[in-house]
């Protein structure tokens, strides 16, 4: 065989890679390659123009340039299985926004947290707004009342895109202004629910208390993925996670892992092994470069052994057998 020509991997993979691009819009096909240089921060006027439309106040992470407004649905009460569970395990949206690496425009990327009868009328206020629908699916298995999820993102000035997004959710439960008042603070939280160090010693991260419960994000530093000419980071939805509820021996975890499309069935095969259900894969973005899929889980019982299964799936990550070009065809 000649060096110049395809091997039928190669034909297919480049037919794959120009159908998806015919399939995007223009801005997302170009944006693909990033220029070099640091992503530009945010600036004081950008994050209080976030703030005042919001009506809320974010938090901003220096080393990603990201800014990050919560959006949790307090005014839900949740259970699983029939079980109270506090709404930071995983019923709390968020909203980010972070410049494109060339500093002429920047993203709104966010994740809802909807009713079954709050997701059409969002997607129409998203829409109506100019802001795009990315994703809708479940996080859960036997969560009453039923919860989906749905990613927004859009691309603007920051100023515009705070506009937009407030607009959007202006009308729903998700407007902070909309959310009933604060309870008091949890007297007994994660620290007290968990042995956290040995939890952190197994996951071999330090997670975050919220309330009464314990919560792992961790980012794919491995990883440089771009989309709609933004790099893709921790706090602007590329991350893997793992949430804690209960106590130490009756524990509910719940999370999402982050994912190169090779990674996909070693991950679920690793859940599995651990006797941790799987409960949906899907995306959560559109135009990123390489393409993420995000797998979500969901176990009961000893934290310990709950957190040995987290960490192997994290362990099947980055491995050189997980990328597509080594899959057999």
């Amino acid at each position: 065989m000649e060096t110049n020509q395809y091997t039928r991997r190669q034909a297919l993979q480049a037919t794959a890679v120009l159908g998806t691009a015919l399939l995007l819009p223009v801005s997302y096909v170009n944006a693909v390659t990033p220029p070099p240089g640091k992503t530009p921060p945010l600036t004081a006027d950008e994050i209080a123009a976030v703030d005042a439309a919001l009506g809320k106040k974010g938090s901003y992470k220096d080393t990603e340039q990201v800014y990050t407004t919560p959006l949790p649905r307090n005014d839900l009460k949740m259970k699983i299985k029939g079980e109270p569970i506090p709404i930071p395990f995983g019923f709390g949206g968020w909203v980010s926004f972070k410049k494109t690496a060339d500093g002429k425009s920047a993203m709104v990327m966010s994740d809802t947290v909807l009713q079954m009868e709050e997701v059409n009328p969002l997607i129409s206020a998203a829409h109506a707004n100019g802001l795009e629908i990315a994703a809708i699916h479940n996080h859960f298995f036997y969560e009453e009342p039923r919860i989906f999820y749905m990613h927004i993102h859009g691309i603007g000035t920051v100023a515009e895109l705070a506009k937009k997004y407030a607009d959007t959710i202006r009308d729903s439960k998700l407007f902070p202004a909309n959310q009933p008042a604060p309870t008091a603070p949890a007297t007994i939280t994660g620290k007290e629910n968990f042995d956290l160090p040995a939890l952190d010693a197994i996951v071999r991260y330090t997670g975050t208390v919220n309330g009464p419960t314990y919560k792992y994000t961790i980012g794919r530093a491995d990883l440089k993925i771009m989309a709609m000419g933004v790099e893709m980071t921790t706090n602007i939805g590329l991350n893997s996670w793992a949430s804690f509820a209960g106590r130490q021996d009756d524990a509910h975890i719940a999370g999402d892992i982050a994912m190169l499309q090779g990674e996909v069935n070693s991950v679920i095969k690793t859940l599995r092994a651990h006797n941790l259900e799987v409960v949906a894969v899907h995306n959560h973005m559109l135009g990123d470069d390489p393409h993420m899929i995000f797998l979500h889980y969901y176990g009961r019982g000893n934290a310990t052994t709950l957190a040995q299964g987290f960490r192997a799936a994290l362990d099947v990550l980055g491995k050189k057998d997980g990328d597509m070009d080594n899959m057999k065809m």
